[in-house]
């Protein structure tokens, strides 16, 4: 309101210009300017409250809208995972369903076959029992008829009659009882057969063994090539100390910075080695520190040997072996058989007569023992005469081992005879262990000479044609001159063959020999 209107009016009054009732007309018109200036400021704000209450509203709903939107779309993202969950679970146990059902399936059919099996036993044995039961009835009527006969005979006395009556009646059935001996001795022999396999099957299948690896020589890296010159020394001394000391052969070639260690005692070698090897560390190399080296290098080994005498004794849960044995025991990691390491060996023997002995009902203990020291023999170094199996029973029985043990160890290579089912039993093992894939192997020119001389040995005898090694040696096939030789010479030659093989040859296992005489007639027709 402009405050010239307002201020007029009271300076009229005041000069006398203007009535009373103009004083109040411009009043009531300056209240309702004010109340219409008022109306109108209180309906912008309203409206403006209105809007921004319209903005608030709109963000509201749109904040709400994409709240509900994240909310639906988690809720969706949870019932989606659930749902894969769920449906994992259902195909888990819809796949266990069916394995169970295929094992239920697989064990029904197992018995459906057993109960096949069983009714054609139980029919094979029903006929069986039919027939002697009818070849009784026939045996009962005969001696009734021959009773009738014999006793119409007035001149024959009673010992006459049984005898006529056995011969009779033996004549008659002869034929019948040797059929039915021989099938019945058949069965149980083939029972026998399929019993052994299947304890030998179950054996080798509990145990699990790596493939062994032999070397008689051990390779050596130096720090530099003036090592080689420290190590021979001057005029050679210290190899020749060195030689002395360990009782190998240090070959120093060309190649770079690398030595070979070179014997066929693996302990001797072992002790080379760590004693060279402490050596060029410790850079001090002469004739004393060598031997002073090559002493602690033994006395190293000997505390390898036995710590391994004893895990292999614990591995196999043996008790109560003198320390003696124990330490001799560990002496055989060193040693090498056609490329398999003893110990191993003599362990996975343990095992194998372990097993052998609780399928077939014998004592597991007494069986890993025998099994565990058959070839202690091959560690006990000396002036021993006899083969390693009598050495090695000869040792364990001078430190308290039973005679069931001692006999096992003497007869695992059949020197000595087998008293007891626990010498079997090793023989087994030993050969199962020894023959199974990856056990030993030879080199390559050796295992050539091997089956050449395999071969000759077969073709220098009279009346053999051809020979063949076949099956990596193990087998030789022997072809005869069937105009020159018989059967029973074929017999005796395969006889005198594999005396040969045993005494000229040195061959890992067993060598079959199979003698072939054949004779081929051949016609033609024009």
């Amino acid at each position: 309101m402009n405050p010239v209107h307002v201020t007029a009016p009271y300076r009229l009054f005041a000069a006398g210009d203007l009535a009373p009732w103009s004083l109040a007309v411009a009043l009531v018109a300056g209240v309702g300017l004010g109340f219409l200036a008022v109306w109108l400021a209180t309906r912008h704000f309203r409206r403006q409250a209105r809007s921004q209450a319209a903005q608030l509203l709109e963000v509201g709903r749109r904040e709400a809208a994409v709240e509900a939107q994240s909310t639906k779309q988690k809720a969706e993202e949870e019932i989606a995972a659930r749902r894969a969950e769920a449906n994992r679970e259902f195909d888990r146990r819809e796949i266990e369903s069916e394995i169970k059902l295929r094992e239920i399936r697989s064990h029904e059919e197992s018995l459906a076959l057993l109960d096949y099996q069983l009714e054609q036993k139980g029919e094979r044995l029903a006929r069986e029992n039919a027939a002697i039961s009818q070849a009784r009835d026939a045996i009962r009527g005969l001696s009734k008829s021959l009773r009738k006969r014999l006793e119409g005979v007035a001149h024959m006395d009673a010992e006459e009659i049984h005898r006529t009556l056995r011969e009779e009646v033996k004549l008659e059935c002869q034929d019948e009882l040797r059929a039915l001996r021989h099938e019945i001795l058949d069965r149980s022999e083939q029972d026998l057969h399929n019993e052994a396999k299947r304890i030998l099957i179950t054996a080798m299948q509990r145990l699990a063994s790596k493939p062994n690896n032999d070397v008689t020589a051990t390779v050596m890296a130096l720090p530099s090539e003036e090592m080689k010159g420290r190590i021979i020394g001057r005029e050679g001394r210290n190899i020749k100390s060195f030689e002395a000391a360990t009782g190998v052969t240090l070959l120093i070639d060309e190649s770079p910075q690398v030595v070979l260690i070179s014997s066929f005692d693996p302990v001797r070698r072992e002790v080379a080695r760590i004693a060279l090897d402490a050596l060029v560390k410790d850079g001090r190399i002469h004739p004393a520190t060598i031997e002073e080296f090559v002493k602690r290098a033994g006395e190293e080994v000997d505390l390898h040997a036995q710590q391994a005498g004893e895990d292999a004794v614990q591995r196999l849960g043996i008790n109560g072996l003198h320390p003696e044995i124990i330490k001799r025991l560990g002496r055989l990691k060193y040693r090498f058989s056609y490329t398999q390491n003893v110990l191993d060996h003599s362990v996975e023997v343990g095992f194998l007569c372990s097993m052998l002995a609780s399928e077939t009902g014998l004592d597991p203990n007494v069986a890993k023992r025998a099994g565990l020291l058959h070839d202690l023999g091959k560690a006990i170094e000396g002036d021993y005469e006899g083969s390693h199996a009598t050495i090695g029973a000869d040792f364990v029985r001078r430190h308290g081992e039973t005679p069931i043990v001692v006999n096992a160890i003497a007869a695992h290579h059949e020197e000595v005879k087998p008293e007891t089912v626990y010498a079997g039993l090793v023989i087994l093992a030993d050969t199962v262990s020894a023959v199974r894939p990856g056990a030993r192997a030879e080199a390559m020119a050796s295992y050539i000479q091997r089956l050449d001389r395999l071969e000759k040995l077969a073709l220098a005898l009279p009346g053999v044609q051809q020979a063949y090694a076949i099956q990596a040696g193990r087998e030789v096939r022997v072809v005869v001159n069937p105009q020159s030789v018989t059967d029973e010479q074929a017999r005796e030659l395969a006889k005198v063959l594999r005396q040969r093989i045993e005494g000229e040859l040195q061959y890992p296992s067993s060598i079959k020999i199979t003698v072939i005489r054949e004779n081929r007639f051949t016609e033609t027709a024009t």
